[in-house]
């Protein structure tokens, strides 16, 4: 068993490694973009930490022919003040008071869907309000989404990880796909499996979208960027996730307590159901702790799994911008952090107690 979860370990690795080379990189130095871009940002009670993401979304060069139209989602803190106060010189910027969704759900898919619904561009670009753009983020990003073929494209941002908490989770979310997903061969695979996208920063042709049913064929998703790849994808389009990690910084958490209601609001849906969970979970643990716990009595199988682990977290590390060391030495708490919260989230689920932002997610059975 220990022999296995090595191999399995250094198969990931290797993997890893391999993904690395295929990612795709926006261009450093855009050329002007010639069409019309909606840049497009759903905020919900983010009065504290809006205020540079909105910053350097109107910051935005190369970008001639360019709307920005913030989303106010039914805020209860001063959100709407901040953002109409920042947007207050840009004569191309507008705020928008959004519609409640229907109870139950999370929310994002519905006011994103009111910006697409609002946008005039040939090109909308999501934006969430943790995230911080280059200068030519949006540019390079579309340079690439036309250069490439492809419908969607998911710049997936370095992710600013600080506290222990942090430091150990979040630095999965990238691992995870470098790991696991064959990215180009992802880009036009129709299957679920091998759709990834990050709602973070999103750019996406606007037929497209359109073509799919958009952000309104996802509302009632908690994971509304998985769904929508998916359904992009079903609808014949190609995309996925590409390199974000020169061009835009997202913090998602504050702490241990931020952290832990994210992820708990959509763990349980994250592979597909409560038997795809327990299967996940289960062979994470058999690669990526089971090894380590053999190598602390002695096992030189299970000291190899270990090396394997670690090797593949400082890989991705390095790779999308991340603290290597010493964080990649605890990667096997990492994955065992992540299993307890998985099944946190599935007990959440079950009982019908999630919440976000101010919202009790229920109708999920």
């Amino acid at each position: 068993m220990v022999a296995a979860g090595t191999v399995l370990a250094a198969a990931g690795t290797a993997h890893s490694a391999w993904n690395s080379t295929a990612l795709r990189i926006p261009p450093p130095d855009p050329p002007p973009v010639t069409e019309y871009v909606s840049l497009l940002m759903p905020v919900r009670n983010e009065a504290g930490r809006v205020g540079p993401a909105l910053r350097s979304l109107l910051a935005q060069e190369h970008l001639p022919r360019a709307e920005v139209i913030v989303l106010d989602d039914q805020s209860t803190d001063d959100t709407g003040d901040v953002v109409r106060r920042l947007c207050g010189p840009y004569r191309h910027a507008r705020v928008v008071r959004g519609t409640a969704p229907k109870p139950g759900s999370p929310g994002k898919a519905h006011a994103c869907h009111q910006l697409a619904s609002l946008a005039r561009g040939s090109v909308l670009v999501f934006v969430d309000a943790d995230v911080v753009l280059a200068s030519h983020a949006v540019a390079s990003s579309v340079a690439l989404l036309r250069s490439t073929g492809l419908d969607l494209v998911s710049p997936f941002p370095r992710q600013a990880a600080e506290g222990p908490a942090n430091r150990l989770v979040q630095p999965l979310l990238q691992w995870s796909w470098l790991t696991a997903l064959p990215l180009r061969r992802a880009e036009a695979s129709p299957r679920p499996a091998l759709s990834a996208a990050n709602g973070q920063f999103l750019v996406v042709d606007a037929t497209a979208l359109y073509g799919c049913g958009g952000f309104a064929a996802v509302t009632d998703e908690v994971l509304e960027d998985m769904a929508l790849i998916r359904a992009l994808k079903r609808a014949g389009g190609q995309g996925g996730i590409v390199d974000g990690s020169r061009i835009a910084r997202c913090r998602m958490y504050d702490g241990w307590r931020d952290l832990r209601e994210g992820y708990g609001k959509s763990l349980w849906t994250a592979f597909g159901s409560g038997g795809g969970a327990a299967a996940v979970c289960a062979l994470l643990v058999w690669a990526y702790v089971v090894p380590p716990l053999a190598a602390l009595r002695g096992s030189r199988w299970g000291a190899a799994g270990y090396v394997a682990a670690v090797t593949g977290r400082t890989l991705t590390a390095r790779r999308t911008g991340g603290r290597c060391w010493p964080d990649a030495l605890a990667h096997p708490v990492s994955v065992g952090l992540l299993v307890a919260l998985t099944a946190r989230s599935w007990l959440g689920h079950r009982r019908s107690t999630l919440t976000w932002k101010g919202r009790p997610l229920r109708g999920w059975h």
